[in-house]
């Protein structure tokens, strides 16, 4: 089923993400190697026997980082007239070995004088200050090397508008700090880069990205996607369909929209083109669902660790208010694949191209034991997530071995032989997973810059400027939230913009609705900044997500990014409606019928909005067609506002759900008329 060409598009793919990643000589390797290992090796200790307090775990956790930035990925992605150097790609330069050096002892120093500097808290001496800079200074550059520099330069505008507070005009003007107050803050204490979201990535962040690059390295990615083909290939539009379910299984412990593309998309893409999807819209569908992997529980993007410590609310209770918004709308692209395979006509994979399904089954059935593993300790035994995730991995150690073992048994090899190609798969994930971390760890640490400064007090001049621009309005405030994002996430990885918007706009998403009477709970105001910084990876013209898809199915970028935007517009409508219907993120709601009824209807709901945007249910839509399904939608997400409108009694909103049901079966029934009348 896999044709050549389909490798050759995983290794395009493969070789344009890790374009600006150094090809290191043996020695080289070796060293960064064993760096990665150690990082694992000292992150899996951390879960198990080593006993560290926060502090001193987050500045080892940095050290880590910025060493191995440094060693692995070059100044400048490109040679530039006179300034070679800065791009050497063949080896590691001298001027990288200073500053890995150089970033990690600054990193530690935190660590290595920390009865020192308790000690003269808030009076920093020379050394504190020397060692601060140069800290600040090669975190922003290393963060500028491995996302970009949307986010060192937010970084240095913010800092630079610290120091000139004094200087701006009256609606901007803000005291100002010194040096020595704003490298104590940033650097020397846990309020800027040592803070929360650099504690997270330390504690828990990295045990579940390592989960997911073993998970990757073993073989569950190609499983998830041949076991989803072997189910739906053969129904209309039957790839499409499998590459939604296909990126949903995979982003249960990818947590990155790229590598979901990367794991799913060389398998998924061709098969939609086979069947007659257009490059543009097979690329799109899996953008759009490789996006949406960092909304699936249990594991989701890193930022929504960062959202249980922002709320102070156990990681399962994020998770089950991601639950019902994540299937609903991985449910909404699953309609999207389906009409759209109606519009085009669109059949199914011949049976040769589609995998027998037990046979895939038994062959990969051992990758769902880590994810049990997983669910069992964080549902059941309501462990902590990092306890959860390091069990998960070492179940997951032991079935690499066995899978290894199974295989050589059938090839008439060694056990010798498994046992260390078990060992080489380990190791690999290992230091793949090291080297995902990277970008996390940068970008929590530098994110921790921007949140260092608004603590300072320009949090409260930003907020009440953003608040005097929404004028009060709820609806105007939330949009202006979900455009930044959409903005500042161009440039960004997911877990600084939702960072950065969290921390300038959630609190007031909250006072807005409290004062203008709308109860918008804590979690819908951080979820709605969580996912707009999701949907910001397939947003043209950056789309960092669409790239990565249109190098698979060879198609142009910009429309690809604009055809997932607009196949996400369902994951943006379900971020508004659960900000005014807090039962979509069961808030208050403990009762699993209850959970099920509002989950069951919102689906329907979604079916409902997916025939109004396509333009197409049984047939083609006509004008008269619209408002049955946009009523239908409306009343089944949020019978709520009808019951307000009719000043219904609250408790008999769920009453309304029957005329929901009314609305959308009158349009489908209407529909099946002009059917049978063509």
């Amino acid at each position: 089923m896999i044709v050549n060409k389909k490798k050759r598009s995983a290794e395009a793919i493969l070789k344009a993400e890790s374009a600006n990643i150094r090809r290191l000589r043996p020695y080289e390797n070796y060293l960064v190697a064993m760096i990665a290992i150690a990082w694992a090796l000292f992150q899996l200790s951390l879960a198990s026997i080593l006993l560290l307090d926060s502090t001193r775990e987050r500045t080892i956790h940095l050290a880590f980082a910025i060493a191995l930035l440094f060693l692995v990925m070059p100044c400048l992605k490109s040679s530039r007239k006179y300034l070679g150097f800065l791009s050497v790609t063949d080896r590691i330069p001298l001027m990288d070995y200073i500053f890995a050096a150089s970033g990690a002892i600054a990193a530690l120093y935190l660590a290595l004088d920390y009865e020192g500097l308790a000690m003269r808290s808030g009076m920093p001496i020379t050394r504190d200050i020397v060692s601060g800079t140069i800290l600040v200074i090669l975190l922003l550059e290393a963060t500028r090397r491995i996302i970009g520099p949307a986010l060192s330069v937010i970084a240095i505008l913010f800092t630079c508008y610290a120091f000139l507070g004094p200087y701006m005009p009256d609606i901007l003007a803000f005291k100002g700090v010194s040096l020595r107050k704003y490298l104590s803050n940033i650097t020397l204490s846990t309020e800027g880069i040592y803070g929360i979201p650099l504690g997270v990535s330390s504690s828990i962040v990295y045990l579940f990205v390592l989960l997911g690059a073993l998970l990757d390295k073993a073989g569950a990615g190609k499983f998830f996607t041949s076991l989803a083909i072997s189910v739906l290939g053969r129904y209309k539009g039957g790839a499409a369909k499998a590459a939604v379910v296909a990126s949903g299984a995979t982003g249960l412990f990818s947590g990155s929209s790229i590598a979901n593309i990367v794991t799913t998309g060389p398998f998924t893409i061709p098969l939609m083109k086979k069947i007659g999807y257009p490059p543009k819209k097979a690329a799109a569908t899996e953008v759009a669902s490789s996006t949406d992997g960092q909304l699936m529980p249990p594991i989701m993007g890193a930022a929504a660790f960062i959202i249980a410590e922002y709320v102070n609310v156990p990681y399962l209770e994020v998770v089950k208010a991601a639950a019902i918004p994540a299937f609903v709308s991985y449910f909404g692209l699953f309609c999207i694949t389906h009409l759209e395979a109606s519009k085009l006509g669109i059949k199914g994979l011949p049976r040769e191209d589609t995998p027998d399904f037990f046979a895939t089954l038994k062959n990969g059935l051992h990758y769902l034991i880590p994810l049990g593993v997983l669910l069992y300790e964080l549902v059941i035994l309501r462990h902590s997530p990092e306890l959860a995730a390091f069990r998960a991995i070492m179940v997951l150690f032991l079935i690499i071995v066995y899978q290894e073992i199974r295989g050589a048994v059938l090839a008439n090899k060694t056990i010798r032989s498994a046992l260390i190609s078990g060992v080489r798969i380990i190791t690999s994930g290992l230091i793949q997973g090291s080297k995902n971390m990277m970008s996390v760890a940068l970008a929590c640490a530098a994110a921790g810059i921007i949140v260092g400064v608004v603590n300072m007090g320009i949090g409260g001049m930003i907020s009440g400027i953003v608040e005097d621009l929404a004028r009060g309005n709820i609806f105007l405030l939330l949009f202006i939230t979900a455009m930044a994002s959409l903005l500042i996430g161009m440039g960004l990885p997911t877990t600084a913009t939702y960072i950065v918007m969290a921390s300038l706009t959630a609190p007031i998403i909250v006072n807005v609705g409290q004062i203008y009477g709308f109860a918008i709970p804590i979690m819908a105001a951080h979820l709605f900044c969580f996912y707009f910084g999701i949907l910001a990876d397939d947003t043209p013209p950056v789309g960092l997500a669409a790239y990565a898809a249109s190098a698979i199915a060879d198609s142009e970028p910009i429309p690809t990014g604009i055809q997932g935007f607009l196949y996400d517009i369902r994951t943006s409508v379900i971020a508004f409606l659960f900000v005014f219907n807090p039962d979509l993120i069961l808030h208050n709601i403990s009762s699993w019928p209850h959970a099920l009824l509002i989950f069951g209807m919102a689906l329907v709901g979604m079916s409902s909005f997916e025939c109004f945007a396509q333009g197409w249910c049984m047939t083609r839509n006509k004008w008269y067609d619209i408002p049955f399904f946009l009523a239908a939608a409306f009343i089944l997400f949020h019978p709520g506002a009808i019951a307000s409108l009719f000043n219904l009694d609250p408790a008999m909103k769920y009453y309304l759900f029957p005329l929901g049901f009314l609305f959308y079966g009158a349009v489908i029934l209407l529909q099946k008329t002009r059917k049978k009348d063509l």
